[in-house]
């Protein structure tokens, strides 16, 4: 069994706890799907905010 690869890992984590202050243990607890898909929609508010789509 090989681990999620650190670096994307870290980048996940930085943006869902600048985002949402989520603390560490909480978003490391989260499977790597949920989330991914808090990031993708981080990034939808973060566009929408931008004047995005």
């Amino acid at each position: 069994m090989t681990g999620y690869p650190s670096k994307p890992l870290y980048e996940e984590v930085a943006y869902i706890a600048y985002h949402f202050h989520w603390p560490l243990e909480d978003i490391l607890n989260l499977e790597h799907a949920e989330r991914h898909r808090w990031v993708r929609e981080i990034g939808k508010i973060n566009k929408r905010l931008s004047g995005g789509d």
